[in-house]
Order: C-alpha cells, then sequence, then structure tokens
C-alpha cells in the first residue's frame, strides 16, 4: 500500500494565507463602494446616454484594475460595428461589471428585475440604459415590446441568457429573449465566453481572489430569414453549442424543445470530453 502524503503543510499554507485572504476581500468591498458611489455621482451628473456609458466603462476597468484581476478581450474585432446582440455564459456577480469594462459604450445590458430593487444599483443601471426583465417565465409581453423597441432602434444588447448562474461549472438552457430580439431586429448575434469569474468571485459563497479574467468573443451569426417561431430556436441552438464547445464546461440541461428532454442526465461539451 502507498502511504498518504501528509497533509500538514497544505493546511499549514492554508492557515498563512487566511489573513492575506481576509484583508484582500475587504480591499475589493472598499473598491466596490468607493467606485460604485463615484459611479452613482457621475451616473447622475453627466449628461447623455454615450457620455454615461463611457464613464461606466472607465469605472469598471478601474475597479478590475484595483482589484488585481487583470482582463484581457480576445477576437474584439468579431464585434460587428453595427447594431448586434451580443449573448454570454453567466457563471458570477462579477460578470456585468466585466462585460461593461469589457464591450464598447455603445451596448445595452438585459438584466433580471430583481436588481431594480436594489436602490442605489438600480439608479446607476437605469441611467445606463439597461433594460428590466422578467426571468425563470416566457417572456411577458411588456418586457418583449421593450426589447423589441430598443432592438428596433438599433441599439446592441447584451444578454445572459441563462438568467441566473449557481455555483456548479457548466451553462443552463437559455431564455429566448435574446435570440428573439436578434430575429426581428435582423441583426448579428455574437456568442460570447467569460472565463475567470467563477474563480475571482465564487457564487457559492467564498472570499474573492486576484486573478485574471477574459472574454473571448466568438464569430457572429446571422439569423436564419423565415418566420421567427423557427428561426429563435435555431438561432438559440446555435449560439448554445458554441458557447458550450467553446468554454469547455458541462451541458447542465438543454432547452425543452430540443431532442435530448431537461430531465436528462448532463452532458460534458466536445472540449471538456477531450480533456
Amino acid at each position: 500500500m502507498t502511504a498518504q502524503l501528509p497533509q500538514r503543510p497544505l493546511r499549514l499554507r492554508t492557515l498563512l494565507l487566511a489573513p492575506l485572504r481576509l484583508v484582500y476581500a475587504l480591499w475589493v468591498a472598499l473598491a466596490f463602494l468607493a467606485i460604485g458611489l463615484s459611479a452613482l455621482v457621475l451616473m447622475l451628473m453627466v449628461p447623455g446616454m454615450a457620455r454615461r456609458r463611457a464613464a461606466g466603462r472607465r469605472a469598471a476597468r478601474l475597479f478590475l484594475w484595483l482589484v488585481a484581476m487583470p482582463l484581457t478581450v480576445k477576437h474584439e474585432e468579431r464585434l460587428p460595428e453595427g447594431q448586434c446582440v451580443v449573448v454570454c455564459n453567466h457563471a458570477s456577480y462579477l460578470d456585468g461589471p466585466v462585460m461593461t469594462a469589457a464591450l464598447p459604450p455603445r451596448f445595452a445590458f438585459v438584466i433580471k428585475r430583481e436588481m431594480s430593487a436594489v436602490p442605489l444599483a438600480a439608479i446607476v443601471l437605469r441611467r445606463l440604459g439597461s433594460v428590466f426583465v422578467e426571468r425563470n417565465r416566457t417572456q411577458p409581453s411588456a418586457d418583449a415590446r421593450r426589447l423589441l423597441r430598443d432592438a428596433s432602434r438599433g441599439n446592441s444588447l447584451v444578454f445572459f441568457p441563462e438568467g441566473t448562474f449557481d455555483p456548479r461549472p457548466g451553462v443552463h438552457k437559455f431564455h429566448a429573449g435574446a435570440f428573439a430580439s436578434a430575429v426581428r431586429a435582423g441583426c448579428p448575434l455574437v456568442p460570447a465566453v467569460l472565463r475567470g469569474t467563477r474563480r475571482a468571485l465564487w457564487p457559492g459563497g467564498s472570499l474573492p481572489r486576484p486573478g485574471p479574467i477574459e472574454l473571448e468573443i466568438l464569430p457572429p451569426i446571422i439569423p436564419a430569414s423565415g418566420a421567427v417561431d423557427e428561426a429563435v430556436p435555431v438561432l438559440r441552438d446555435a449560439a448554445r453549442a458554441a458557447i458550450l464547445a467553446a468554454l469547455g464546461e458541462p451541458d447542465l440541461t438543454c432547452s425543452g424543445d430540443t431532442a435530448r428532454p431537461p430531465d436528462t442526465a448532463p452532458v460534458r461539451s466536445v472540449r471538456a470530453s477531450r480533456s
């Protein structure tokens, strides 16, 4: 029988690092509070949506720099110059600030309605032109009309189509709102993959950690012409497949109208199965 290696050095290292992690967590909280309050003042004072979004982008980038979470954007040139809809995997509370820092300021974010009840955050998000929608249900008509109005005006939108996240790595099912907006607006849909945010701020409740964060822009997908009811699921499944292949995390579930029913066992993406 092989002898087990002693665990004492690992435990000692954990004990030694614990005070440093607490100090870092305090620094992250103070940086977030300071930049968040500054952003709130800017959102209230700066005129013009474009200027406010540019200020929000600079604030998000400053926060990531201060907390030692360097951001890299891969293939930014894949973003169309005109209108588009970006969809991205969702893994952490950091995802919104990271996408704000990474994308050009012409994008409006589509956010779960629960955030509209958070007093200070709601003010900032509204001043940035964010759209609040319900989640975990079929798209309500009022929200659908608001999204389509933004799309018809030529606005570029950002969605986290899973609508939520949990501590497990992987991709949940995608809601249809992002894809219906792209189809009806006739604009490209751009899948994107975030890496590193789950480790940096694990949604299971652990302390934040410094480390690199990456956003990879995947090739745009042009919605198929034809009936909306047929084009939306095709576009959704194509975008989800592209994100799964690039991300390399488990497929936690699937859309209800695809071949595999949602209650079957999760499968891993192609990249994960090869690792």
